[in-house]
């Protein structure tokens, strides 16, 4: 079971349901905003979404090996045939649900979120992971779409004219926070290669790390990190600056440990440590959800 878990990813999809949760129950609930999709529906909504991710992580773990023996185990114990049925299996399940929702709430039309992202994870672990700088923006956008489906199935269908002007606030809440996600992740999958680089050098793999060499590559990525931060302080300045427990909160929990992990992309000694920075931006990615649940007591 433990190699399941670790096969889709399980911490990873904790951190998208956490996410989904303070949505729909800290940002929608609380400000009694018109949805469209009850505690089911939203529960079925999560299964879908995390079903997509999921199949999306086994797929990529496949074609992740450095070989194509049909005896190769993932992760000590898991056959291919068992993770190919396994990624059919949950894609199938995330389709399907995708399809009862969309045509629950009237639009049909819907159902395309799930098949096309279900379709990119298939082209990313495919070809698009062999494409430099490419491989690692797919991931970041794929990762981040899970708040904005929330958004475009809760959200989108109960506009009407007369909420219109809240609603798009909300859902630019929505666009902010997966757009900061975007930026964390992608800090994430750069950082993965430069762990992971001595692999994918000996699979055939060109990745920015290969490119550029690590040490070049971490000090890159400690200057992008100067992105979310940026865009951390700018939200501070323009929505939170009149309510100090807020900025203290963010400061503390969010600014401070990037800006820790920006220090030291630029003097990284060993992969413990990089493993360690992983970490950090994990845990930032938990926070920023759980801020999410703050936004009844500043607006």
């Amino acid at each position: 079971m433990l190699s399941y878990l670790k096969l889709i990813k399980f911490d990873n999809l904790l951190i998208i349901v956490l996410a989904q949760l303070c949505l729909k129950y800290g940002l929608f609930d609380p400000f009694n905003i018109a949805i469209t999709l009850n505690g089911f529906g939203m529960a079925l909504l999560i299964i879908a979404t995390i079903s997509i991710v999921a199949a999306g992580n086994i797929i990529i773990e496949l074609y992740n090996l450095e070989t194509s023996n049909s005896n190769t185990l993932l992760y000590g114990s898991i056959t291919q045939k068992s993770a190919n049925s396994l990624f059919i299996i949950l894609n199938v399940i995330g389709v399907l649900i995708g399809f009862y929702l969309s045509n629950l709430i009237e639009r049909p039309g819907f159902v395309a979120l799930f098949i096309i992202t279900s379709g990119i994870f298939y082209v990313y672990a495919t070809y698009l992971k062999e494409i430099i700088a490419l491989k690692n923006i797919t991931i970041a956008l794929l990762a981040s779409l899970p708040l904005i489906v929330v958004g475009i199935f809760d959200l989108l269908p109960a506009i009407t004219a007369d909420n219109k002007e809240f609603q798009t606030v909300i859902f630019s809440i929505i666009l902010d926070y997966s757009v900061f996600s975007f930026l964390i992740i992608l800090l994430r999958e750069l950082l993965k290669d430069s762990l992971q680089m001595d692999t994918d050098y000996k699979t055939g793999l060109k990745t920015i790390p290969i490119l550029l060499g690590k040490e070049r590559t971490l000090k890159l990525i400690g200057i992008l990190a100067l992105l979310p931060m940026i865009a951390v302080i700018y939200y501070i300045y323009t929505y939170l600056f009149s309510n100090s427990q807020a900025v203290i909160f963010v400061l503390l929990f969010i600014i401070a440990p990037l800006l820790y992990f920006m220090i030291k992309c630029f003097g990284v000694e060993s992969n413990k440590l990089l493993s360690r920075l992983a970490l950090i931006l994990k845990i930032v990615l938990v926070v920023t959800a759980i801020s999410i649940v703050f936004y009844q007591f500043v607006l």
